[in-house]
Order: structure tokens, then sequence, then C-alpha cells
């Protein structure tokens, strides 16, 4: 399961889509679909917009607003994988007519069986869940060996490496440090549903070369995430 940060498909302009990125996501996902890997993505919302820095709305709406942003996202990046011949679907929570289905864990087999990527759009359906929660329950329901982070940063760090010079970035970690020591990697809620669920976490920087790849592969530059 590939969780792709909307900040990162959206590169220098910090909103909306870079092309150049999200074509060279979707050749790197293809050679694994190729050799027969199901793949499935969760992809954050954060390029158009991010309710909870939003104190003049409803968190509720905000976060509504939230999940509709990753739908868009996901059609968006679907049509990209599509036009290098890859065959997608997108699921989410709540059927949206003509554009989604809704999510059951037998509609996603049946696709990742007919070699589909499957994207998973819309968080969890509802408001106070981020798409980090949404990830990590996917994986789960679908029973996923792994979830790769894709971040624009390069790894687990023990502090913000942007405001602080001498942070220290972890190469391996447990879900039960990640907890303790409160590091970002997902949020709280995510976290734990992967401790209590043993899913294993690998994150790494989504621009560098074959970085899907290589992360698939273990070895990569990130941090591992183990249960």
């Amino acid at each position: 399961m590939l969780k792709l940060s909307g900040e990162a498909l959206s590169g220098e302009k910090k909103t909306g889509f870079d092309d150049e990125t999200i074509l060279r996501v979707a050749g790197e996902v293809k050679k694994l679909v190729d050799d027969g890997m199901e793949v499935g993505i969760v992809i954050g919302g954060g390029n158009f917009w991010r309710g909870r820095t939003s104190e003049n709305i409803d968190r509720t709406k905000a976060d509504q607003i939230g999940m509709l942003a990753t739908v868009m996202n996901c059609i968006y990046v679907s049509e990209i994988f599509r036009s290098i011949g890859m065959m997608t679907s997108i699921l989410t929570p709540f059927e949206i007519e003509g554009v989604t289905k809704r999510f059951t864990k037998d509609r996603a087999n049946k696709y990742f069986s007919k070699n589909m990527v499957v994207f998973f759009a819309g968080g969890t359906g509802h408001p106070y869940f981020s798409t980090d929660t949404g990830v990590v329950l996917r994986a789960v329901e679908v029973e996923a060996d792994m979830i790769l982070l894709a971040k624009n940063i390069d790894g687990v760090y023990d502090s913000d490496p942007k405001n602080n010079p001498e942070a220290v970035k972890y190469d391996r970690l447990s879900i039960e440090e990640v907890i303790d020591k409160k590091l970002q990697v997902v949020d709280l809620t995510a976290s734990i549903l992967a401790m209590e669920n043993k899913m294993p976490m690998r994150v790494f920087y989504l621009n560098e070369e074959n970085a899907v790849k290589n992360a698939v592969s273990g070895n990569f530059s990130g941090t591992e995430i183990t249960v």
C-alpha cells in the first residue's frame, strides 16, 4: 500500500500537480504491477486543502472538503497512470455516482486480481480521521504486506530538521518507539492501529530516483518502521 503526500505530488509549486513527478511515480508503479505485485494507493489532500488550519468553518465541513480533495487527487493521478498503460479503479467509503465505486474488501480484491491499481480515496469517510488513519485502515482491511509512506522528507527524525539543523535521522524504529517518542510518522490514531494490527511501514523521500522501487525492495535510504 503506497501513501503519496499531496504536497509531494505538487513539486515546487506546493499546490496542484507536477506532472513530471506523477509520471515518474507512475512509471515506477507500472514496473511493480508488471512484475505481478498488487498495488493500492492512498493520496493526501494537502496540495489542495488542509482543513485543520482553517479556523473559520466547522471542523466537520473542513474535513469533508479534505475528503473531496483526496478524490480529486486520485482521479487525476489515476488518469496519468492510465495514460502509460495501467488499469485503475477508484474506491471511496461513499459512492460518487459515475465517478467512484464504494469500497468493499471483496471489490478491492477483485480489482487486484485483474492487475488493476486500486486508489483508495475519501479517507475513512468520516471527519476527525486523517488520510494517515485511512491508509492504515485500508492496508489492514485488504491484508497488505506493508505501507510505503512517500513524503517530501527523506525519513523520520527526532525533531523537525527544518527547524533543528542537528536533528537526528532514524534508519530503523519500532512502531512502539514511534508512539512513545511522539514521532509524527503518521498521526497517533494511525500509529496505534498499525501497532495493534502489526502493519510495518517504510518512510522515504519521493523525489529520489527509483524511490518507490527501492522502498519495496528495502534497499532505500529512508526509515523502516517495524512491528
